[in-house]
């Protein structure tokens, strides 16, 4: 399949994206990943090892659209404990920050 990734074309297929991951150990997951095999890759990394670039020439979303494409399970990161606030009342407050004692 083709795909873009840092304004470069790119030539991927599951299997060559699962050989290029083989014996690649898993950084610490902080932000978007990407499920290979039984293992969480952090997204940057997987961009990194497929493409030969550096992390800062990509975003998390190119290597999440082109490995959904190709299949695979890909997670993004969990919003912000201040936008998980169910009821109304609290998120209101929240938005409106505290009142300045004076």
């Amino acid at each position: 399949m083709r795909c873009i990734i840092a304004r470069f074309p790119f030539e991927l297929s599951k299997g060559g994206v699962l050989e290029s991951m083989k014996g690649v150990k898993p950084e610490p997951v902080t932000g978007d990943s990407v499920i290979i095999g039984r293992r969480h890759y952090p997204a940057k990394q997987v961009g990194q090892v497929i493409t030969h670039q550096d992390r800062r020439d990509f975003s998390g979303g190119e290597v999440l659209r082109a490995m959904a494409r190709l299949g695979f399970t890909c997670r993004t990161a969990p919003e912000a404990a201040a936008e998980r606030i169910a009821d109304p009342l609290q998120r209101a407050s929240a938005m409106l920050g505290t009142p300045v004692a004076n």
